[in-house]
């Protein structure tokens, strides 16, 4: 989880947990999956963002697999976001 706060959404200059895009990790054994979402179908940043999932899970020490899954169930809505992204980002 922490190193998945390495990850930014470049567009907003904020991690994807604060932004509330981090839906789940399930670890099972040596290999994990990382579920998640964009804020927009359309975000130019996705294969951005998912490449620096992978890079990110993938330096943890113990880690030989990564998947990293998109999903649109739920959909993302500002609300998801940490309060403290809420204030930056004037959503609150």
């Amino acid at each position: 989880m922490e190193a998945l706060r390495e990850v930014e959404d470049p567009e907003l200059g904020m991690d994807i947990v604060e932004l509330g895009l981090l839906y789940d990790v399930a670890i099972d054994d040596s290999k994990v999956t990382v579920t998640h979402s964009l804020t927009s179908m359309g975000c130019p940043a996705g294969p951005m963002i998912q490449e620096g999932i992978h890079d990110a899970v993938q330096s943890v020490p113990g880690v030989e697999a990564v998947d990293v899954e998109l999903t649109w169930d739920p959909p993302w809505t500002p609300e998801l976001m940490s309060e403290d992204a809420k204030f930056i980002l004037g959503f609150g």
